[in-house]
């Protein structure tokens, strides 16, 4: 069955897409859910039409997330930790404290989840945290810890 998503729908397709999916899914997830309309021969313009405001929308948030990109690139987040003296964190840095010390620091609001920190930072000195704003706007942020 042909249908054109009115959402993104992971592993499937972004709004405005064409796509053919089997009729159990289409009947019974993508359109009782408004993921999707079934395709005829009159929703090519729609979908067109769908697919130009999705583009027009992520250059629009392409753009803002490089501008963020160029402000925090040159900011060192500092976090101030209690540390043992062989420079073992007493507890760790997450997401959540980055993105807090960001937003006070820097002046700027990220989601903790465009963070992509593998695991907690557990260690005193100058770490390289990797932001994810948006899918081609990868850059590092420079976090110090530093004792408090």
């Amino acid at each position: 069955m042909k249908v054109v998503l009115r959402s993104d729908v992971p592993n499937l397709g972004k709004r405005g897409d064409i796509c053919d999916v089997a009729d159990g899914y289409a009947r019974n997830f993508l359109l009782p859910k408004g993921h999707a309309i079934p395709a005829n021969s009159g929703i090519a313009q729609q979908a067109e039409t769908m697919r130009r405001a999705r583009e027009t929308k992520d250059a629009h948030d392409r753009q803002a997330a490089e501008a963020i990109a160029r402000t925090l690139v040159q900011h060192v987040i500092r976090l101030p930790m209690r540390a043992g003296p062989e420079g073992r964190l007493f507890g760790s840095v997450t997401t959540a404290n980055i993105a807090d010390a960001i937003a006070e620091q820097a002046g700027v609001e990220i989601d903790r989840y465009r963070l992509q920190l593998d695991e907690p930072i557990k260690a005193l000195g100058t770490h390289e945290v990797p932001v994810r704003l948006h899918s081609d706007v990868e850059f590092p942020v420079t976090v110090e810890v530093v004792r408090a």
